[in-house]
């Protein structure tokens, strides 16, 4: 597995992936609450990633059904940034290729801090989201339970939210303490670090050439939603 150091600015990096697609195991055999949250979340995942691999299908009718499509829109895109955290719990070695400007001593500490600060992150909003999901869970259960073939869409957007903040929360702490790094420096990487000073035209061109060199291929849909967040 592949980690890329990505600079979105002079000072300024983020971690990137592009690993096989990951979901939550299937829960047919478990009982009770946990089983049947984990079954819809699992459910869930399999159909945003069929939005993040082929697109949003046609808008359908109803508001319902409006609704349930944005949902799953939001949904692969959480997917899709946490893609790197969820692919770390199973791994055992990973590969840090990082700008060949940097050592990789200082790629590893860059490293260290990103994973840090997304592990205090995700265990803090793991107990909000968790909250609020029992309490939709609870509240709003018995109504949805009376309106046949309708979900729970709060207490689904809640439980989608606590096991991805635990999933994350577990790769972050797992690439801090378990994974086995090696480094690898990368040129094209460097070109990426003046890609945000240039005009959003050149830039995207830049950005994308990058991408080709290194076939990454969501890495410019990537760039551009990090760097709007500098």
């Amino acid at each position: 597995m592949d980690v890329f150091v990505i600079p979105i600015g002079r000072e300024r990096y983020e971690l990137y992936c592009e690993a096989p697609p990951e979901t939550v195991p299937a829960a047919a055999a478990a009982g009770g609450m946990i089983g049947r949250v984990k079954q819809r979340v699992s459910d869930l995942l399999q159909k945003a990633e069929d939005v993040h691999r082929n697109g949003p299908r046609e808008p359908a009718d109803g508001w319902f059904a409006r609704l349930n499509g944005r949902m799953l829109a939001w949904v692969a895109e959480r997917v899709a940034e946490q893609r790197l955290l969820w692919n770390l719990r199973s791994r055992t070695s990973a590969t840090l290729v990082h700008p060949d400007d940097l050592t990789y001593d200082q790629a590893r500490t860059l490293l260290e801090r990103i994973f840090q600060r997304d592990l205090e992150r995700h265990r803090r909003w793991l107990w909000i989201d968790g909250f609020w999901f029992i309490v939709t869970f609870v509240a709003l259960g018995p109504l949805f339970i009376l309106i046949p073939g309708v979900a729970n869409l709060p207490a689904l957007y809640f439980g989608f939210r606590t096991v991805g903040h635990w999933f994350s929360a577990r790769g972050a702490k797992h690439g801090l303490t378990s994974v086995h790094w090696a480094g690898r420096a990368s040129s094209p990487l460097t070109v990426l670090r003046q890609a945000v000073t240039l005009p959003l035209a050149a830039r995207d061109m830049q950005v994308h050439a990058v991408a080709s060199q290194l076939q990454l291929e969501h890495l410019p849909k990537f760039y551009e939603r990090v760097s709007i967040a500098v």
